[in-house]
Parts: structure tokens; C-alpha cells; sequence
């Protein structure tokens, strides 16, 4: 199977949590799937259909901490702006708050879209990842033939939150897998299981209503280890499919 692999590397990246407003803005480990989506049309210039775009990814960083930022809360008011007769409607109040930053973020970006390579090679927009002043470079950018194994390790990604049976590494988290920009950018969230150490596919449970799949996709050009290389865990963005997992339907 032929996949366009795309390796971004930037100083810093934050991602926040949306139901945080104020006070505190903690940040995902792992880019949710809704800002993996947005980077895609960030280079390509436009908003492209997400039906039957897959992706997977290996996302690492050097070192997290707190930075202070402000915002300006904004209200009504009522009368005269000082030393003037116009009318005054609204004032602003300065709020610090901390926001956590990731340090020295790497994403290798797995798409089974092996003909937006040109697009990523001269992405349309600077390129982000996060908020818009976390600027990334694009270091390496190729059409990568992922092939097909009876085993494989997985590490800095995520999994299909089902998958929590199988494997005790990790951690759930509620993450935004779709914003529809259709619907004035109503987002729809998914179940993720973020998993950082790595983990053998040899020491996944097996379960009756969970098997695990006999073949995996791997990338056969990192590091080995225990005679295999990194499983690729493919996403959707919309369907009913959700989280393809490993399954090497995609090939």
C-alpha cells in the first residue's frame, strides 16, 4: 500500500483543550484528529472532502511546560470615552492565564493520499500545527510503500479507544475528531486511546468481541525492534468506520 509520509518539525506547539476558557489552558499530548484535518487543507489550499482520507501518525516532543499569556475580556459599557463625547459600548479587562507548550514537537504525518505529495512539497499556507503562530518546516515529504506484517510495535500515537482492552499503556482521552464547517464548525468528539511507551502487537490481549488483526501495516524504514518495525494506526475523520485501527484493509 502507497501512502504519502510527511515529517514536520517545529520549536513549539500547544493543543488546547476546547471546553477550557479561561484560567488555564492545558494541552493534548497528541494532535487531535480535527487539527491534523485543518493541517491537511492548509497546504493544499482548500477545504477537501474527508470521506475516505485516512491518516496515522507518530508524534514526539522534547519537553512540556507552562507559559503566561493574556487575553482581553471583553463586556459592555456605558457612557463617554475619556476626554471625548463619544459614546463608550464596550471596555476590556487584561486576564493572564498559563497554557501549556510542547517542546520541540516532531509529527511523521502517514496519508493514504499519495498524490497530495506535491501539495505538501509547496503547501499553500505557512505551515502550522496548532496554533497559528507554531510554525512548522517540512523536513521530509515521500511516497512510502507501507508493507504488511504479522506483528509490529506502536508508540507516540493513537489507538482506537477499543483497544484499551487489549493493552494497559495509555490513556483515554475525549478529543475533536471533526469540526463541520458546514454546520458553522460544530465539532464532533471521539474516544482516543493515547498511547506514548512503546508496545509490541505480541503483548496485546486478545479478546472474543476484539480480535486482534493477523497483519499490520508497518513502516518498514524505522527502527527495529524484536525483528518488526512501527505499526501505522489509521483514523477517519467522518463515518461510521471511526478508528480503522490495524487493519490492513486499507492495503
Amino acid at each position: 500500500m502507497q501512502v504519502l509520509r510527511v515529517t514536520a518539525e517545529g520549536p513549539t506547539t500547544s493543543f488546547r483543550y476546547p471546553h477550557f476558557m479561561y484560567g488555564i489552558q492545558p494541552s493534548y499530548e497528541m494532535p487531535p484528529p480535527a487539527t491534523i484535518y485543518g493541517h491537511i487543507c492548509n497546504a493544499l489550499g482548500e477545504w477537501v472532502d474527508p470521506a475516505g482520507v485516512f491518516f496515522g501518525y507518530h508524534f514526539t516532543f522534547s519537553a512540556m511546560f507552562d507559559d503566561v499569556e493574556h487575553v482581553l475580556l471583553l463586556r459592555r459599557s456605558t457612557g463617554k470615552l475619556k476626554g471625548t463625547r463619544l459614546p463608550k459600548t464596550t471596555e476590556a479587562e487584561m486576564i493572564p492565564f498559563k497554557r501549556t507548550i510542547l517542546f520541540r514537537p516532531k509529527l511523521v504525518l502517514y496519508i493514504n493520499r499519495p498524490e497530495w505529495e506535491c501539495s505538501f512539497r509547496s503547501p499553500r499556507y505557512a505551515v502550522a500545527l496548532g496554533r497559528s503562530q507554531d510554525l512548522f518546516t517540512y523536513t521530509d515529504v515521500r511516497i512510502l510503500d507501507m508493507q504488511l506484517s504479522s506483528k509490529a510495535y506502536f508508540e507516540h500515537t493513537l489507538l482506537p479507544y477499543g483497544m484499551n482492552l487489549q493493552t494497559g499503556a495509555g490513556y483515554a482521552a475525549l478529543m475533536p475528531r471533526y469540526l463541520d464547517y458546514q454546520r458553522r464548525r460544530a465539532p464532533v468528539f471521539e474516544r482516543y486511546l493515547v498511547l506514548k511507551r512503546r508496545v509490541h502487537s505480541d503483548e496485546l490481549v486478545k479478546v472474543d468481541d476484539l480480535r486482534e488483526p493477523r497483519r499490520y501495516l508497518v513502516d518498514a524504514t524505522t527502527e527495529e525492534d524484536r525483528g518488526t518495525h512501527l505499526g501505522i494506526v489509521f483514523h477517519s475523520f467522518i463515518g461510521d468506520e471511526g478508528s480503522v485501527g490495524t487493519l490492513a484493509s486499507l492495503a
